[in-house]
């Protein structure tokens, strides 16, 4: 009997990785997290960039986590810069996931302001995961320029991440709410209002931040 070879290995990673069937992809990638190899990283990486399945795409980010962060992460940080919008926001999601600090150098403005929603929105998860203690402040700047940004699912992830940092946005969002872009100031108000009351629900914040606008107030209260 012939035992397979460290190369025959990788090979049939790869062909699980890359079959038609996206359920064959999912239990290959459960596979390779299963029985962490750092030879399978840059092949779990590169599908990452790649793969349609979202379903898929976790299970990845998870074979990728069950590996030593100090192999992975460089490989992830190198992944930022790829011209590639689904590459970023996967190695985003992931160096998320991993939650290892040396990561946070790698969280540019570029990619805070990425024109890619997705992007973006990755990278906002990841700096408030990722941020050292003393810098929330300076972050919080960064995310508020993407104030009034997007759709309002893209909205919502960026109100989320400016919630995660704490007290720290309110001097930010107090100078928001006298943009001159009624956007902007409508998407802090409802900001302000999620963080005040987390179970008011963002619709509701959207719709009470619209009155407010539109009354040409700053807050719900003035």
């Amino acid at each position: 009997m012939t035992l397979p070879t460290p190369d025959t290995d990788t090979t049939r990673a790869r062909q699980g990785l890359a079959n038609s069937s996206p359920s064959a992809r999912l239990r290959a990638a459960l596979a390779v997290g299963t029985t962490p190899d750092p030879r399978f990283i840059d092949t779990l990486v590169e599908r990452c960039a790649i793969e349609p399945e979202f379903s898929v795409r976790e299970m990845l980010t998870w074979a990728l986590t069950r590996h030593s962060a100090s192999t992975t992460v460089p490989r992830l940080i190198d992944e930022l810069r790829s011209e590639r919008a689904q590459a970023r926001s996967q190695a985003l999601h992931t160096l998320s996931k991993i939650g290892d600090r040396r990561a946070w150098p790698a969280i540019t403005r570029a990619l805070l302001t990425d024109a890619d929603d997705e992007v973006a929105r990755s990278a906002w998860r990841a700096a408030v995961v990722l941020v050292p203690d003393g810098e929330g402040p300076e972050l919080a700047a960064v995310l508020a320029t993407q104030l009034g940004r997007g759709e309002r699912e893209t909205q919502l992830s960026l109100s989320r991440a400016l919630i995660a940092l704490g007290e720290v946005i309110l001097p930010t969002l107090r100078a928001a709410m006298t943009d001159p872009d009624p956007r902007v100031r409508q998407h802090t108000i409802a900001t302000e209002r999620l963080w005040r009351d987390p179970d008011a629900g963002f619709v509701f914040a959207v719709e009470e931040a619209r009155r407010v606008v539109a009354l040409g107030r700053t807050s719900p209260q003035g």
